[in-house]
């Protein structure tokens, strides 16, 4: 009983991978799954342990790479029907998706008369109530999205009670406090807010399971994938607009007034909702989509930090640790995190190290390098000037990815060396939102006092 259910543990594992695998349907895996079990029963009836069939059955089925190109170019087709077909879902998906979908219409109108709501208090989106809008952004759609995977992934009342208890913090954060509109913590609110309530929307997204690696690595899959829908849409949007005032204009009428007042903000916030559902109901598209930007943009981006590094040395200028350039540095070292997380997401854990491990590597090397340079130089101003709500949260943000960056790099070093198996580098990841979360709540709740609301 042990040495089966222990076979058919490594047949899920097994199993779980190539589903992941776009490429490949369900169908097509059963088909495999089907050649896999047989090889399996010929090779234990000839004496082999299960363990040992299991081993030399997937050996001889070939890299699970190479299975997945081959299916690919036999049903290239898959892809553009993907993308632009309903396809023919099964009777069980066809249902959900019948079921889903007015609920996320709800959901999205929802979020878009939010936003339209303070207006009937007699706040609009001028420079006077700029800082509110700012402030309080997150607070129109995310919980609209929280509450939509909370009824798709059907979370009991215990955790419904702790999401809402969340979001509620998070909007006395925002608006209780004396916040002016031109002041650093307000900011710093409008910067980090949004941060700490979209980790909150993922523990909707697995469904209250937090502790679990694999869904966690799931929800940072589906937030990449949520910003390529998110940033397509918006593409499309903006043309849309522009359409919208310049055919209005033809027959001498503005519609600036409405597309500034309506199409805009309702439209973002019914965006956010749009491009969750996209992500759930046409995965297939953007998970074949996805590892190619990493491959693209991972070369690109070493390229361009390397280029930094000896532009630094050679010129031997210092940074400017203003605002907007401490921002710029950490939005760069949050994008080398994502093409990592992503590029780990795709991987088979276990194929060995190759040419695109050692550039990753030298990815993340050279973010931890700058990463240093930036923390010298804010720790200098810091020691100059003293603490300032802006120094002080890019202080620790950067101590907190260099801390990532720094393990992420022992890690993979270890990996390329042949030393540590991959997986460990996921956990590490996924296990360190939570440190990101802490932080977050840590500057929306406790700096603008800290900081005299200054």
């Amino acid at each position: 009983m042990t040495v089966n259910s222990d076979l058919e543990g490594q047949i899920a594992e097994w199993r779980a991978y190539m589903h992941r695998r776009r490429e490949l349907h369900r169908t097509d895996t059963e088909e495999l799954e089907d050649h896999l079990r047989g090889r399996i029963t010929d090779l234990t009836e000839s004496g082999l342990h299960t363990d040992e069939a299991f081993l030399i059955a997937v050996k001889r089925m070939g890299s699970l790479d190479e299975l997945s190109r081959e299916f690919a170019r036999e049903h290239s087709e898959r892809l553009w029907k993907q993308l632009v077909l309903p396809g023919e879902p099964d009777a069980p998906t066809a249902a959900r998706t019948r079921r889903e979908l007015p609920v996320m219409v709800l959901c999205a109108a929802i979020a878009a008369l939010a936003i339209k709501i303070p207006g009937w208090f007699g706040l609009d989106m001028s420079d006077d109530d700029f800082g509110f809008y700012a402030r309080n952004l997150s607070l129109f759609a995310l919980p609209a999205l929280a509450a939509y995977f909370a009824w798709q992934r059907r979370v009991g009342t215990q955790v419904i009670g702790i999401l809402a208890l969340l979001f509620i913090l998070g909007a006395v954060a925002a608006n209780a406090y004396p916040l002016d509109n031109d002041s650093h913590t307000t900011v710093l609110t409008a910067i980090h807010l949004p941060l700490a309530l979209w980790l909150v929307v993922g523990v909707a997204y697995v469904g209250g399971d937090w502790r679990s690696e694999r869904r966690r690595m799931d929800f940072i899959r589906f937030t990449g994938e949520w910003l390529i829908y998110l940033t397509l849409i918006g593409l499309g949007g903006g043309v849309l607009m522009a359409f919208t005032m310049g055919t209005f204009r033809a027959i001498g009428l503005n519609a600036e007034g409405f597309v500034q007042s309506w199409l805009l903000p309702c439209g973002g916030m019914a965006a956010i909702i749009v491009s969750a559902w996209l992500v759930e109901a046409k995965q297939s598209v953007i998970e074949n989509m996805a590892p190619v930007l990493t491959r693209v943009f991972t070369p690109l981006f070493a390229a361009t930090l390397l280029a930094f590094l000896i532009a630094f040395i050679w010129t031997n200028n210092g940074i400017n640790v203003e605002r907007d350039v401490l921002i710029l540095f950490d939005l760069l070292l949050v994008v080398v995190l994502g093409l990592l997380l992503y590029a780990i997401s795709a991987r088979d854990f276990a194929a060995r190290s190759n040419l695109f491990d050692r550039l990753q590597l030298a990815l993340v090397v050279s973010a931890l390098i700058i990463d240093v340079i930036v923390l010298v130089a804010i720790t200098g101003r810091i020691t100059e000037w003293g603490f300032s709500p802006n120094k002080t949260a890019a202080l620790g943000e950067n101590v907190i990815l260099l801390t990532n960056l720094a393990w992420t790099a022992w890690l993979f070093l270890g990996f390329v060396r042949g030393r540590m198996p991959f997986a460990r580098l996921e956990n590490w990841q996924t296990r360190y939102v939570v440190v990101y979360a802490a932080w977050a709540w840590a500057v929306v709740l406790a700096f603008p006092p800290l900081f005299n609301f200054a």
